[in-house]
This record gives structure tokens, C-alpha cells and sequence, in this order.
């Protein structure tokens, strides 16, 4: 089981991981000011395997991408939202974050409820219901046991 973190609409990539500490030399450096304006103990509290919940648009603004790669740092399972921003969308998949549409979870799931994720299902399920949300082809399934895009590049297996 994960723990559901939930944010709003629109989490814009500068929520994700604020400007000023891209400056930092490395993700690892910068994870641990993740959400920092939503939620400055989410970083403390994510735990591998936890699953972020949004509402639409999630992910939109910049298109830097280590706003999916501290996710991923943190050991952020999946996010599943109602949408994303496409540029994140395309960097989530490239760095190996699993992003997910739910048009219906968003509106049931609850922060700090648990949750269980079955990527190659499609499905997510919380209080013992099941919802829909985007199930992954086998190749994408493929590319993201890999590491993202790159990683399966790099090792010439896409």
C-alpha cells in the first residue's frame, strides 16, 4: 500500500521544486525542498512507494526537468492526476516517473489514506474501490522499468 499525498489544480513546476535551488549542484541536493511552498514537510514525509494525487494541469509551467526527477529522487511511486502539463508529461516518462490519469480518483482519494497502485492494470484502488486510470502498454511499462526513456536509449532497447 502507498500513502496518497494530494495537491490541488494546477501545481506549477516552480511548486514542485522552486527556482533558486536549481542551483544546486545535483537532484539529490535539491529533493529535499520539494512542495516547500505547498507542504515544507512533504519531502520529510514521502516515503518510496508513496503516490502523489492532483487535480488537473499538474505540472504545468516550466519545462525544467527536475521537477519530475525529485519526485522520482524521493521515491515517489506514481503521480495520478485528473491531467498533466505535457512538457512534464514527456519529462516524467524521459527520467522513468510513471504519471497516470484518474478522471475520477481525484475526487474520492484522501491526503494520508492509503492506496494500492497497479501499474500494468490500470488501476488504483482506496476504502476497498477500484478506479481507472491510464494503463500502461507493455513498451511504456518497459521503457519505465528501465529508468525512463534515456536510460532505454542508452541501453538500445527501445
Amino acid at each position: 500500500m502507498s500513502k496518497i499525498f494530494k495537491f490541488h489544480n494546477d501545481v506549477d513546476t516552480d511548486q514542485i521544486i522552486a527556482s533558486q535551488y536549481l542551483l544546486l549542484p545535483s537532484v539529490e541536493d535539491m529533493k529535499g525542498y520539494t512542495f516547500e511552498s505547498l507542504d515544507g514537510e512533504f519531502a520529510r514525509n514521502v516515503k518510496a512507494g508513496d503516490i502523489i494525487v492532483a487535480g488537473e494541469n499538474f505540472g504545468c509551467g516550466s519545462s525544467r526537468e527536475q521537477a519530475p526527477s525529485v519526485l522520482k529522487a524521493l521515491g515517489v511511486k506514481a503521480v495520478v492526476a485528473k491531467s498533466f502539463a505535457r512538457i512534464f508529461y514527456r519529462n516524467a516518462i524521459n527520467i522513468g516517473l510513471p504519471v497516470l490519469v484518474s478522471r475520477d480518483f481525484y475526487d474520492v482519494a484522501k491526503a494520508g489514506d492509503e492506496a494500492k497502485l497497479d501499474l500494468s492494470e490500470g488501476t488504483i484502488e482506496a476504502d476497498g474501490v477500484t478506479y481507472t486510470c491510464t494503463k500502461l502498454p507493455p513498451y511504456m511499462q518497459n521503457i519505465l522499468n528501465q529508468g525512463g526513456l534515456i536510460a532505454s536509449l542508452n541501453k538500445g532497447e527501445v
